[in-house]
């Protein structure tokens, strides 16, 4: 398949079929980290932290919080 790199305003862009993007698993919207190497361009996704809810969901939806932990008297220059 055969692409072309067009003028996007003051940069250059390249228009990527659905079917290329489904393939690679991509979503719309979705960040994306650019990188060069021996002449070819790479793109995969960005590194993203998840969040709490994401995190949540992972155990059933709920957080397994711990009670309040007691280290004991201060030992240095602690101010409690």
């Amino acid at each position: 398949m055969d692409t072309q790199i067009k003028a996007w305003g003051n940069s250059q862009g390249v228009r990527l079929p659905k079917e290329v993007l489904t393939e690679a698993g991509f979503q719309l919207d979705e960040t994306l980290e650019i990188t060069v190497s021996q002449g070819e361009i790479i793109l995969h996704r960005a590194f993203r932290h998840k969040t709490l809810k994401e995190r949540a969901a992972a155990y059933g939806g709920k957080l397994m919080l711990m009670d309040e932990v007691d280290y004991g008297d201060p030992a240095g220059g602690e101010i409690w």
